[in-house]
């Protein structure tokens, strides 16, 4: 389970080590146990009062395919995963995907426990005696926080035709970790996979534009893949603040807006999120314009709407990546299917390969590039114009490729070290594109952090098929009577010697006695 602190609160599990009995959530004995349970069985209120029963640790079978579960038990999981996290545990908690071999131990354990249903106690402690039992292990040291872990940026550019300092610039930002209850399963297919995806495929098609001085756009374009996005965009915060307060460049100082891109990989719905309605007139909302023409006249299929929400700054996480530009009273807003930032989509280890259409995530990928071409290229009038065909259209092999590549490796963010090998893979297919790619780093503030980290996402769990300890009492008590009438057999064994021989003596002198 996720062990984090954000903001001085903590999340997850404080917990790790496991060596307990295993018990089914049923079993009326469950203190001091390794409760393991399907996850239908588990539920928010069954999960407190494991907690208040004192339970040991807590093991949850996830089934193997995860498109097979009904909208029923999505929801259920996505809830659970949502409130577990909430608030601070001490108990290990921990998730496996159910395969034959775990289901017969669960079966087992499930049999083993009908001791705790016994009608009397006679038959219970027989029952104990005879049945077998599971005990769970796991060994090794506590998680313990990494105190120098780095969060890392990557970033490229595009320059604009002209002198680069007096052109305006336009951002692309997305990005790239995952987030689930459990760090080890946290594909982040949709959530944000797609996001990268798009992103790579935009800096693709526009490099081939910039390189020709006919389609040589007067706009900086500026490609930023950011890191801790899942811990209230951590990444994007810090290259923000670096780039205000840097003498060095003006890049934020002629920002017409920052695009950030956050789940475009299903349904036919997309929304653009803003805290602030941009101006009619402004680069903001020709690009809007842009974007409602582009659906309008080549994918009526897609439904398009601006949302409008303002920014909470009394909640402990920000909505979306575009807030981060909005603090700072810098233009942005964030494209996504999803309508709402509480989705529990964008936060859950249900959000797989499967969860992308990848049809839909080419098609939105393509609508992306034709409105933000129609912007920097001023061809808002131009509606029949459709700039990204043939050669110079999104590659739908180029999306499958980077879907499978981004779900090989969970991507939650404490275990993407800054030498991890998707961050080399995206840096270098950035350099392939743009120019000045460069990665930045930064660590949280030793003496005020905002985020805290812990090793020990995937671990070993042993399962030991043992007897229980009501089987080594009785073998103990069989142990010591045995014994204990050996000793007074040896002890005795002069006087039995003897009574053996009264006894010969005692049937010769009935064989001599006369008959009447």
């Amino acid at each position: 389970m996720q062990q984090y602190d954000l903001h001085g609160s903590q999340h997850g599990c404080r917990s790790s080590l496991v060596n307990m009995e295993a018990r089914p959530i049923d079993a009326k004995m469950i203190t001091r146990r390794c409760i393991v349970a399907r996850l239908l069985e588990i539920t928010v209120a069954k999960y407190r009062e494991l907690l208040t029963e004192n339970a040991g640790a807590l093991l949850v079978l996830l089934p193997q395919d995860y498109q097979e579960l009904s909208a029923d038990s999505r929801k259920h999981l996505q809830s659970l995963e949502r409130d577990l996290l909430m608030e601070e545990t001490a108990i290990p908690v921990y998730f496996a995907t159910e395969t034959e071999e775990l289901r017969e131990i669960y079966e087992d354990i499930k049999r083993s426990s009908s001791t705790d249903q016994a009608a009397t106690a006679v038959e219970a402690l027989l029952s104990a005696a005879t049945a077998n039992g599971f005990q769970m292990v796991i060994n090794g040291a506590q998680s313990k926080s990494l105190s120098d872990f780095q969060i890392t940026n990557i970033q490229g550019h595009l320059a604009g035709f002209g002198i680069e300092e007096q052109l305006p610039t336009v951002a692309i930002v997305a990005h790239y970790d995952a987030f689930g209850i459990a760090p080890g399963l946290a594909q982040g297919a949709d959530s944000n996979g797609s996001g990268v995806i798009a992103l790579l495929e935009i800096a693709r098609l526009f490099s081939k534009l910039y390189t020709n001085s006919r389609t040589h756009a007067k706009y900086n374009l500026i490609f930023l893949l950011t890191g801790g996005g899942k811990f209230n965009y951590q990444g994007t915060k810090r290259w923000i603040e670096d780039n205000l307060d840097s003498s060095e460049t003006n890049v934020l100082s002629d920002i017409s807006y920052a695009l950030c891109l956050d789940s475009l990989g299903s349904t036919d719905e997309l929304y653009l999120h803003v805290s602030k309605p941009p101006r009619d007139g402004s680069a903001g909302g020709i690009f809007v314009e842009s974007l409602e023409n582009v659906i309008k006249t080549y994918y009526p299929e897609v439904t398009f709407k601006v949302v409008h929400k303002k920014i909470n700054l009394a909640d402990d996480t920000l909505a979306w990546e575009h807030e981060r530009f909005s603090i700072k009273r810098l233009p942005g807003f964030t494209l996504s299917h999803i309508d709402t930032p509480r989705s529990d989509d964008r936060n859950t280890i249900l959000d797989t390969r499967g969860m992308v259409d990848e049809h839909k995530l080419t098609r939105n990928v393509q609508i992306l590039a034709e409105a933000l071409a129609r912007h920097i290229y001023n061809m808002t009038e131009q509606r029949n114009v459709k700039l990204f065909t043939d050669t110079l259209a999104v590659q739908s092999g180029l999306v499958t490729a980077w879907l499978d590549q981004l779900v090989t490796h969970p991507r939650a963010t404490q275990l993407l070290g800054k030498d991890h090998i998707l961050l080399n893979s995206l840096e270098e297919t950035m350099n392939r594109y743009l120019k000045d790619t460069k990665r930045t780093t930064l660590r949280a503030d030793k003496r005020d952090p905002e985020f805290v980290f812990y090793d020990g996402a995937v671990y070993k769990m042993s399962a030991f098929n043992v007897k229980p300890a009501i089987f080594d009492l009785f073998l103990g008590l069989a142990i010591a009577s045995y014994l204990g009438i050996m000793y007074f057999a040896a002890v005795n064994f002069s006087m039995v010697s003897f009574m053996e021989i009264r006894l010969q003596m005692s049937s010769r002198t009935l064989e001599r006695m006369p008959i009447s």
